[in-house]
């Protein structure tokens, strides 16, 4: 049995369940009408109970968590099993943990999602965590054949956060002193600014990776700390595998990086920002970017915007979206203009500057 829920063009919404089969071999539906999303959930929710298959399942959701976990732990990213393992301890276990798999209603989630936007969760992140529950529920319903109560479930709207990024001036008064002051440290801000890496990226590097005489830097891996389930130490430093197989990629080096990186060129094992076989993590990188900052006496931004004001000035400078799409390693362009592409007031008004009307 599965339920959907559409809004119809009177105005209404539809909610339908699948109950079976007819003879001919088409679905078999119950329709339900309301006013609002919520009324139709209500009405199915009461339905439902009489529509328990004769299969129970007494598991509870941490019972069936532990299995789906156990089942996928080994063939996602480390990082990864990680993030599932924070999630569930930390909102999806506490509330639903004792109970049922077959006992969880639409209207349990609807609660769940109100009390996580209480918490000032944002809606992003607590999609990520309903998308993880909609793993676990589909495991639930495959193994022990209960209604899936993730079925017809409406996801929070997601909204891009702003970003705050330095404007012109500021980003003057950053380079000016990355040219008076070079160092590791520096050299790192500046080979984000002009290749748009990310922080975990950028702390990953070798001077293997860095080819200057074909003035190339290829990124194979990242590196982050990740919470971990057991042992001693609650987060281990971890060097993986980039985000995805498009992060994998070869950046041409501008020529404006090359001699900056000449000054401080070590041996092929040693990392670009520790100058040792043994690397900086992210968090010690955002730390200095932040004393850099204060130095300069510019506001306070994080590093990550580093990445989205190369892109926003590639945009400017006239790139072809798709080649920018690539270096930022993105699997598709609408991540690159949707997220990381940023107009200024002024480059607006330059814009509008170019309309024209013979009145």
């Amino acid at each position: 049995m599965k339920n959907s829920i559409y809004h119809r063009k009177d105005g209404r919404y539809e909610g339908r369940i699948t109950i079976g089969k007819k003879e001919n071999g088409l679905r078999k539906f119950l329709s339900f009408f309301g006013r609002t999303y919520d009324e139709v959930t209500q009405k199915m929710d009461a339905v439902r109970q009489n529509l328990q298959p004769s299969c129970v399942c007494s598991k509870t959701v941490s019972q069936v968590f532990n299995e789906w976990y156990q089942g996928v732990r080994y063939r996602v990213k480390e990082s990864t099993a990680a993030n599932y393992m924070l999630k569930a301890k930390k909102h999806i276990l506490p509330v639903f943990g004792e109970k049922s798999v077959d006992a969880i209603q639409a209207s349990d989630i609807y609660d769940f999602i109100s009390s996580r936007q209480s918490m000032g969760l944002s809606n992003r992140y607590i999609t990520d965590i309903l998308v993880l529950m909609k793993s676990i529920f589909k495991f639930a319903v495959r193994t022990y054949r209960i209604l899936n109560p993730m079925d017809g479930i409406m996801m929070p709207k997601r909204k891009n956060p702003e970003i705050r990024l330095l404007d012109d001036a500021q980003l003057q008064k950053l380079e000016q002193y990355i040219a008076k002051n070079p160092s590791k440290t520096t050299m790192g801000v500046a080979l984000c600014l002009t290749t748009g890496l990310r922080i975990g990226e950028l702390c990953a590097l070798q001077w293997e990776d860095i080819d200057l005489k074909k003035r190339v830097l290829t990124v194979r891996k990242t590196i982050q700390r990740i919470q971990k389930p057991n042992g001693k130490s609650k987060t281990s430093l971890i060097i993986t595998e980039p985000k995805s197989e498009s992060s994998k990629r070869c950046i041409p080096i501008p020529e404006c990086m090359v001699n900056l990186l000449k000054k401080f060129m070590g041996k092929s094992k040693d990392y670009l920002i520790s100058g040792k076989e043994k690397p900086i993590e992210p968090r010690t990188m955002q730390y200095r970017f932040a004393k850099i900052l204060k130095n300069v006496n510019l506001p306070s931004i994080h590093f990550h915007a580093l990445r989205h004001m190369f892109a926003s000035n590639c945009i400017k400078l006239g790139f072809d979206v798709k080649a920018l799409s690539e270096i930022l390693g993105h699997s598709n362009v609408e991540i690159t203009l949707n997220r990381y592409v940023h107009s200024s007031f002024a480059q607006k008004q330059a814009y509008m500057s170019r309309v024209q009307l013979q009145i």
